[in-house]
């Protein structure tokens, strides 16, 4: 009796796995047209904290964009390196260039959603681009191909914030994570149901920020002044994303495990207060695997032949969507480690929530 109800268990789950896939896969088989030339003034906007090196390494990428009106907004959040200096350098150069210092206040300590109201309310223009210190643009057309996505309908852009290829293990992990999530986001976006965005590569109207009051529903929560932000903001209507390879931006991959779980515990922690559908979608994704795999591993003891056909159904259409997603986004070399990454993903996440379940992480930078 016990065993039916596992395999019947195992049978829901990994139909659920595949109808997953399936819906994945919408923005994989449809391209990305090329949309007409906007050419709307706009203020691309950096909060940077203790960011002296990569902003040095990475701002001439975006000085250095083909775009005709544009300003860049650096903010810089109380840091404690040369970051100001090094703003102040550039600006000494370049013209288009403002910056807003924060300093920490007792009532914001250490919140970046404070520094960014602050730089936001400082731009200079309606339409409002973002990335961090330590990404670049993959060309000189990002800020076009961004702008290119609005429209009198459309006030968010969703963008692809890649991370630069390592021979390594833990960066093929970091960059098979982050496509798994930008393909689910994107997809939820494309199926009218937009919960996420990353701030790597972001844009919307400061209309769109002051109707939803900024981030101050969430502004006791230290991250998530991007995935809440759009939690609150987006919608159908106003929502739309590009995947075309000169939108994407670069970042440099956490160089330890112990760098990467404190960072996915800061992400997996934020996720508790998105919208019930959108926790229950996203449970019910992780909780399906989770089942999969584990009772598939234990049928292979009972009735193996009926098992080994579910998980053949499910790698196949595995290997097809992610496939076709290492093409689409340009992620090369995941899919040889295909079933390595999503066994090891699958326990780093479940980690992560363990520890999550038992302390709250506190630090953030």
């Amino acid at each position: 009796m016990i065993l039916t109800v596992l395999f019947y268990i195992l049978v829901a789950s990994t139909t659920i796995q595949i109808i997953y896939l399936l819906c994945f896969s919408t923005i994989l088989f449809t391209k990305d047209k090329k949309k007409a030339i906007q050419n709307i003034p706009v203020s691309v906007i950096i909060c940077a904290k203790n960011e002296a090196k990569n902003l040095k390494k990475h701002l001439p990428f975006i000085i250095n964009q083909q775009y005709n009106t544009f300003e860049i907004l650096l903010i810089n959040d109380a840091s404690t390196d040369d970051t100001l200096e090094v703003m102040q350098q550039f600006k000494k150069q370049h013209n288009s260039i403002r910056i807003v210092n924060v300093e920490n206040i007792e009532a914001f300590w250490g919140n970046k959603k404070y520094a960014l109201t602050l730089g936001i309310k400082a731009a200079t223009y309606e339409h409002l681009l973002f990335t961090d210190a330590d990404c670049k643009p993959v060309s000189k057309h990002w800020i076009q191909e961004m702008m290119n996505c609005f429209s009198n309908a459309k006030s968010i852009v969703l963008g692809y914030g890649k991370y630069q290829y390592q021979n390594s293990l833990l960066n093929r992990l970091i960059r098979f994570e982050t496509l798994l999530t930008a393909i689910q986001y994107f997809s939820y976006a494309k199926l009218g149901s937009p919960y996420m965005g990353v701030g790597r590569n972001l844009a919307y109207t400061k209309k769109e920020f002051f109707k939803t009051k900024g981030f101050i529903n969430h502004i006791q929560v230290k991250s998530g002044d991007d995935d809440l932000f759009i939690q609150e903001a987006a919608t159908n209507d106003n929502t739309t994303f590009t995947i075309r390879p000169e939108s994407y931006t670069f970042s440099e991959s956490p160089k330890t495990l112990k760098q990467l779980f404190r960072q996915k515990r800061r992400h997996i922690s934020t996720s508790s207060h998105y919208k019930f559908k959108h926790q229950f979608f996203l449970s019910l994704y992780f909780i399906s695997k989770v089942l999969l795999y584990s009772l598939t591993a234990i049928f292979l003891f009972v009735n193996w032949q009926f098992s080994i056909v579910l998980f053949a159904l499910y790698i196949l259409s595995l290997y097809v969507v992610i496939g076709f997603a290492t093409k689409k986004f340009k992620e090369k070399n995941l899919l040889l480690y295909l079933p390595f990454l999503e066994i090891f993903l699958l326990l780093f996440q479940f980690t992560i929530f363990i520890s999550n379940t038992f302390s709250k992480p506190t630090h953030w930078n």
